[in-house]
């Protein structure tokens, strides 16, 4: 039997975060006694917000050692209300108290933006370079992946029914035709969204409700979510609030803070 993602559910975003900033912290205390450097990905929306409340005045980040990757990138100029670097910068990394160390971020080829398939490229060797600088690997294992769940099921800019869900040697990938605009954009591609060491899905509100029915109750209509639970079976956290799972069936689990 694969194992079932946790699922941890909180009153609102507020009671929320400091358990997530365990979480996160936990991650960065596991990947700094592997190796220099904090590599997590994350996404946008909501998510940033999130953090936001978790992190920005917690004294135990160590952002200057934090390199962080976007699990998806929409192909727009940085200032553009769409992009995920934007929201991050703006909500959260210009908030940083002054004098804190600065997080490496490693975001898109902003000359590439008319080019996808470029800009694709462009991003697969920003990973190539600090995931197999020295070792060939096959895919890269970041220490921690933060995603969102979109209504439709979607993570990354992964989306159902896609033909972007079948990509396994890219580790970033394309797409020209997202159902939800802006249309044109970069992912990271399903087998390395599930080779991460920790992932957590961050989801708040009622309207996540239906669509995480779908993904705890019925998996196998196989929404990119579903999918990142059973590829990643083991490794997956759910953080959401109890309005979104209103009348989903969940095996809810009580929040203890790790040791660090």
């Amino acid at each position: 039997m694969p194992s079932l993602p946790l699922i941890y559910v909180f009153n609102d975003a507020d009671d929320m975060a400091p358990a997530l900033a365990d979480y996160v912290l936990s991650a960065q205390t596991a990947a700094l006694q592997r190796h220099d450097a904090f590599k997590i990905g994350v996404s946008g929306g909501s998510l940033v917000s999130n953090l936001n409340k978790a992190l920005l005045h917690n004294p135990n980040v160590e952002w200057g050692k934090w390199h962080i990757f976007f699990a998806d990138e929409r192909l727009v100029p940085l200032d553009s209300p769409d992009s995920n670097y934007g929201l991050l910068k703006s909500g959260l990394l210009d908030q940083l108290p002054e004098g804190t160390p600065q997080p490496v971020v490693h975001g898109i080829d902003y000359s590439l933006l008319e080019d996808s398939l470029e800009a694709a490229d462009a991003y697969e060797k920003e990973l190539i370079k600090s995931f197999a600088a020295k070792d060939s690997v096959r895919l890269p294992a970041f220490d921690l992946l933060l995603l969102g769940c979109g209504p439709d099921g979607h993570t990354c800019s992964l989306f159902p029914g896609h033909e972007l869900l079948r990509e396994n040697i890219a580790w970033v990938a394309p797409i020209e035709d997202s159902p939800k605009p802006p249309p044109r954009r970069i992912s990271l591609t399903l087998p390395v969204v599930t080779q991460s060491l920790r992932i957590a899905f961050v989801a708040v509100g009622e309207s996540k409700a239906p669509v995480l029915k779908t993904v705890f109750e019925t998996p196998e209509e196989g929404l990119p979510c579903s999918l990142v639970n059973e590829g990643a079976r083991g490794k997956v956290t759910w953080f959401v609030d109890t309005p979104a799972v209103k009348g989903v069936a969940v095996q809810k689990k009580e929040y203890k803070t790790p040791s660090l």
